[in-house]
């Protein structure tokens, strides 16, 4: 969905409760022409199973900008079926998100190089569909290796994955996974922070590798909006929108236990989604709350409670 100039300001707060409680309106309503990062679903990070064309339909029917490619669907499509989704897609103004790096790079070189013939594949399929984007996270913490050896494993993988993708036109997004409590889960602590990310993608040294910034990583890791301020927009692959549980402290917070966007109010996503838009990040932004109630609802459930907060999040930031 293209983004649409400015129009009248919502004039009172029962208009926007009406506009939070109606899955169809547009949110492109609340935003000025600045503002064009795309509301968008990743269905295995809110617990849904269902098949792409299903999940797409949902998307549509509750006003997601944008979808996480499910690469083992898309790959079983004859390549009419392929076109038609595509068409489908355009049609409703639906782009893509990001997909998961099909690569475990952070063991042995033997699990890596088995990882080359499905990257290549999964590359294949995303050219074709049009989409561009990849993501993986980098573990802040490592059994044996220090930080030195670890910084030079994933220096040399990652570029090479960045090489093997790029003529495909995808980028890599990799996300630091700021939680002070994972520190202590192994012996050799690693990156926690956009600083340390940012070293990383300098010595990794290509083009199309970036970052992964998450809202709730962001928050951990004791950002401010000025760190998001001093980004170019280029510099962001995606984006993942989250909440933080309520009485704990951002060092307290546990990775596996978040919230939808908005719901404890615990993290700054006015001034998170504010400075995306102030510095014109125009890609994807969903959710990613590893939450067990919206885990444990419905399918379409979780599609409806995923939409309302994201929306009452960006029209916060407008």
């Amino acid at each position: 969905m293209k983004s649409l100039k400015r129009r009248t300001f919502l004039k009172n707060t029962a208009m926007v409760g009406a506009a939070l409680t109606s899955p169809m309106s547009s949110i492109t309503s609340f935003f000025d022409e600045t503002a064009r990062y795309k509301m968008s679903i990743n269905p295995g990070a809110i617990g849904i199973s269902l098949p792409f064309e299903r999940v797409l339909d949902l998307a549509i029917k509750y006003g997601f900008e944008a979808i996480s490619p499910q690469i083992g669907d898309l790959q079983g499509y004859s390549e009419k079926k392929r076109a038609d989704v595509i068409a489908k897609m355009k049609r409703r103004g639906i782009g893509w998100d990001s997909t998961n790096l099909p690569v475990q790079f952070r063991n042995s070189e033997t699990e890596f190089r088995k990882g080359m013939d499905p990257l290549i594949a999964n590359a294949r399929v995303l050219q074709q569909v049009g989409a561009t984007r990849m993501n993986t996270w980098i573990m802040p913490t490592h059994g044996t290796r220090t930080y030195r050896e670890n910084f030079r494993l994933h220096t040399n993988r990652l570029r090479e994955v960045a090489q093997v993708i790029q003529p495909f036109g995808i980028r890599l997004g990799l996300e630091y996974v700021g939680p002070k409590a994972l520190m202590s889960k192994e012996k050799f602590s690693f990156i926690r922070t956009m600083k340390e990310l940012q070293e990383l993608l300098q010595e990794i040294n290509m083009p199309n590798v970036g970052i992964q910034l998450d809202a709730f990583h962001w928050f951990c890791a004791g950002e401010t909006v000025e760190n998001i301020e001093r980004l170019n927009p280029t510099d962001i692959v995606t984006v993942d929108l989250n909440d933080a549980k309520a009485g704990r402290t951002a060092d307290e917070q546990l990775d596996w236990e978040r919230e939808l966007p908005g719901d404890s109010g615990v993290i700054d996503l006015q001034g998170f989604l504010s400075a995306l838009k102030k510095i014109g990040y125009d890609g994807p932004v969903r959710a990613e709350p590893f939450n067990k109630t919206l885990n444990e609802m419905g399918d379409e459930a979780a599609m409806v409670a995923t939409f309302k907060a994201m929306k009452r999040s960006f029209v916060n930031a407008e």
